[in-house]
């Protein structure tokens, strides 16, 4: 299982609601947490259903800005 960071513009718990559906669809339920107390507000992912690429575009495809922490 791959972990990916990512730091985001989600940055309250209705942000997390709109980004929810499209997070547990391309990672999985429960494979995912946005850390809110983050000044970056770190997205980590734990998946292997997805990658990089794919789980940052699903975010911006919900309205958000996502950019991958090598």
């Amino acid at each position: 299982m791959e972990t990916v960071q990512f730091k985001t513009n989600i940055k309250c718990s209705g942000c997390i609601a709109a980004v929810t559906p499209v997070l547990n669809e391309v990672a999985g339920q429960d494979n995912w947490e946005v850390d809110l107390q983050s000044p970056d507000k770190l997205l980590v992912v734990s998946t292997d259903k997805a990658g990089k690429e794919e789980i940052q575009q699903a975010i911006e495809k919900a309205g958000y800005k996502a950019e991958a922490i090598a």
